[in-house]
């Protein structure tokens, strides 16, 4: 179900060559406080708390709490005078989860409030009793003998001082003293009835959303005929902060292991929240390899006058102001292929985010040549954007240039290459453009957010490492791409953010909600 409030997902990319030597996680889950006590909310009601408060044996607990001392035989005595004792009523106030001071453990507090009624022979009037008492219970990390690390919840108690009983209405002087006695022996009851009751589904509430934030982590992403899936390595409590440390690998269409994605130094860099709740960091050359498995490295053929007639007339005319005759060579079914010599490499620059990839272009007189009339060795470029589409996170190349171009071999003598450099980009702003920003629609499936119940999410432009802040910018329109630029800010909705260490180009874009 949809949680009442909008989160702020935040998905950053770690640079993978940090300063020093810091262990960088392929991928870091980061959860505050508010979040986890939403959760844990969540699941204790599933769970039903309140039947189980309204369950609570009273009766026997005062039994039992009076059994063998100098005042049993007149505690019996009132007791007999009690025909039933139980809650009527029962509620938890806002859940409040705040961490200590140290830091690396959270306090949870769950504030009770219940109306507890009794009667007796000798009154017709029902006693009514408000009861308010606090729980509190501990998160922290515990080390198995295995080194295996776990979150978990203990010291699950009242909190002293807490325990109030008063009653609801007045009564007569006789039936005041017997509400009085009830409430003397109800005092040191509930604490235990507390613990041996109430704890045990506070704790089970928690293994519930424990087990809910892993199994969100073993999802696998499709990508294209690839998967990428994240494997949680172990939790860390940092500043208040939930981290779920995260390792990754990508898998080829059999299922098998094609990269696997290692920590990195030795000791660890965790991200920030900065005011988010919620944050997905995603290290750099992750991001990368899903550009890449997305994109699927390959040759393109086109039979360029059947298709772009224009680009083949400006091609021709390029090839005239270097060889004449080879221009003439060129015929109806002219030929060119694209090859991606390298996967596509990210980079992150003052804001920016650009793809660099190496591209072989060889051009064909004709389609029955097995030679080219020349090959091309291209630097291209094209800058990044990131949007939501759908619920996906969608990337998408805008414009590509051919930085720089290198001649590898040719059948019509030496040139300058750079006479070719406008008919160059127009071909592969044509042909190749499309292809790669084809395949890269199939988007990333980001479930975490359907998950966790996000009615929204959007992506902004932010740091990961708290070193700078961007300066602010103009407001993005919904649904716009991001544009290269800071200063892309949304505080209508939950953020994803991809960038490096320092400086994190993203976008602003808002999912339906779900």
């Amino acid at each position: 179900m949809a949680y009442p409030w909008t989160f702020t997902f935040l998905c950053g990319l770690l640079a993978a060559n940090l300063v020093g030597a810091t262990l960088t996680p392929p991928a870091v889950l980061s959860l505050s406080t508010e979040v986890i006590k939403q959760m844990l909310a969540q699941k204790l009601k599933n769970r039903d708390v309140t039947n189980t408060l309204q369950q609570l044996p009273l009766l026997t607990a005062m039994e039992e709490e009076s059994s063998g001392g100098i005042t049993s035989s007149l505690v019996k005595s009132i007791l007999q005078h009690i025909l039933w004792l139980k809650v009527t009523s029962a509620s938890i106030h806002q859940l409040q989860v705040q961490p200590l001071a140290d830091g690396r453990q959270l306090m949870v507090k769950a504030p009770l409030d219940m109306v507890a009624g009794f009667n007796t022979p000798l009154f017709k009037t029902l006693v009514e009793l408000h009861v308010e008492v606090e729980v509190q219970a501990i998160i922290h990390m515990e080390t198995s003998e295995k080194d295996h690390a776990r979150l978990v919840l203990s010291e699950c108690s009242n909190t002293g001082g807490s325990l109030r009983i008063t009653l609801l209405h007045k009564l007569s002087f006789l039936l005041q003293c017997l509400a009085d006695k009830v409430i003397s022996l109800l005092m040191p009851a509930l604490p235990k009835l507390v613990k041996s009751e109430l704890c045990p589904v506070l704790k089970a509430g928690f293994e519930d959303m424990r087990g809910e934030l892993l199994n969100l982590t073993k999802v696998p992403m499709p990508l294209n005929s690839e998967h990428l899936k994240l494997d949680f390595i172990s939790p860390v409590i940092d500043h208040g902060v939930v981290h779920l440390i995260l390792g990754a690998r990508l898998f080829n269409s059999e299922g098998k292991v094609t990269k696997l994605f290692n920590d990195v130094g030795d000791s660890l860099n965790l991200p920030t929240l900065n005011q988010t709740p919620f944050r997905l960091t995603v290290r750099k050359d992750v991001v990368v390899a899903i550009i890449a498995a997305l994109l699927h490295s390959g040759k393109l053929t086109v039979l360029l006058d059947s298709v772009l007639p224009e680009v083949a007339r400006q091609l021709k005319s390029s090839i005239k102001v270097i060889d004449e005759t080879a221009a003439e060579q060129l015929g109806p079914t002219q030929m060119v292929k694209i090859l991606s010599q390298t996967t596509p490499t990210l980079i992150l620059d003052q804001g920016n985010a650009k793809v660099v990839q190496l591209i072989v272009l060889e051009i064909f007189a004709t389609d029955k040549d097995s030679r080219p009339l020349f090959t091309l060795g291209i630097e291209a470029s094209s800058d990044v954007q990131f949007y939501i589409e759908d619920c996906l996170l969608v990337l998408s190349f805008n414009e590509i240039r051919a930085d720089r171009i290198h001649l590898m071999n040719s059948d019509i003598g030496l040139f300058n290459p750079k006479l070719l450099n406008n008919i160059t980009t127009e071909i592969l702003t044509s042909i190749l453009l499309p292809n790669e920003n084809g395949k890269l629609r199939s988007g990333i499936p980001v479930s975490m957010v359907k998950d966790l119940g996000f009615k929204s999410v959007s992506l902004s432009l932010t740091e990961v490492s708290g070193v700078k802040h961007p300066p602010p910018g103009r407001a993005q329109s919904e649904g716009e791409p991001w544009d290269g630029r800071w200063g892309l800010h949304s505080i209508l909705a939950p953020r994803v953010t991809y960038g490096d260490i320092g400086r994190v180009p993203s976008l602003t874009a808002l999912c339906p909600s779900l």
